[in-house]
C-alpha cells in the first residue's frame, strides 16, 4: 500500500468556515479539477475553481522538489487571489531509471519516450511509483502539505483511453489494468492524487 500523511498538523484552533467562500486549484488541468471536486465535495461547502476560471497562469515550477514546486504554485496563487489555494506537484519515479522522470515528469517527453527507455528491461525490473504532494496556502497562515504515493510498475505497452499523462503505462500494485483502463472512481481509489486528496478532505472536515 502507498502512504498518505499530512505535514505539519495544525497547531492551534479551527479556521472560520463562514469566511471561506472559494477554494482555488492552482492548475489548468481539467482532470485534476474534476478529481478535486469529486473527492472533497462532502468536505467543502464553497465554490471550487481552477486557474483558467480566474484567467490566471500558474507559477513557474523552479523549486527542484515536489514540495517546493507545490508550495510555489499554491503561495503565488494565494497572493494573487486572497483565496485558499490548493496546488499539487506530482510525478512518476521509475526505479530502473534512478527515480526519473521524477520532479521533471511533465517535461520528460511522455510515455512513448519512457517505454523506449525501458524497451529491454524485463517485467521484474519495471517497478515505479507515482508521488503526489498537495500544498494548501491560506492568507496569513502556514502552508500545509499532504503527501501520498502509489506503487506499481510500467507496462510493456500503453493501454486504455482514460486518464492523462502516464496513466496508459502505469499499473498499480494489485491490478492488471493501467490507470487509463479504469474509470475515474476506480483510479481515484488507488492513485497517489486520490490518496492525497482524501487526506486533504479529512483535514478539511476536522479543521474548516
Amino acid at each position: 500500500m502507498g502512504k498518505a500523511f499530512v505535514t505539519p498538523k495544525p497547531s492551534t484552533g479551527r479556521d472560520d468556515k463562514a469566511a471561506i467562500v472559494r477554494l482555488v486549484l492552482a492548475s489548468g488541468n481539467a482532470g485534476k479539477l474534476a478529481e478535486l471536486r469529486t473527492l472533497v465535495d462532502n468536505a467543502w461547502s464553497g465554490d471550487i475553481v481552477g486557474l483558467k476560471d480566474l484567467g490566471l497562469e500558474g507559477a513557474e515550477e523552479t523549486g527542484g522538489s515536489f514540495d517546493a514546486n507545490a508550495r510555489l504554485k499554491a503561495e503565488a496563487a494565494c497572493a494573487a487571489t486572497g483565496d485558499w489555494v490548493l496546488a499539487d506537484d506530482s510525478g512518476l519515479c521509475v526505479d530502473e531509471l534512478g527515480g526519473l522522470p521524477g520532479v521533471d515528469t511533465a517535461y520528460y517527453g511522455g510515455y512513448d519516450k519512457l517505454l523506449a527507455a525501458l524497451r529491454d528491461v524485463p517485467p521484474d525490473r519495471r517497478q515505479a511509483h507515482f508521488v503526489c504532494v498537495l500544498a494548501l496556502a491560506r492568507p496569513g497562515k502556514e502552508t500545509l502539505f499532504f503527501h501520498a504515493e502509489c506503487p506499481g510498475h510500467i507496462a510493456a505497452n500503453a493501454r486504455g483511453e482514460g486518464g492523462f499523462g502516464y496513466d496508459p503505462v502505469f499499473v498499480p500494485d494489485g491490478e492488471n489494468r493501467t490507470f487509463a483502463e479504469m474509470d475515474q472512481a476506480e483510479k481515484a481509489a488507488l492513485s497517489h492524487r486520490g490518496k492525497a486528496l482524501r487526506a486533504f478532505a479529512d483535514w478539511l472536515k476536522a479543521n474548516a
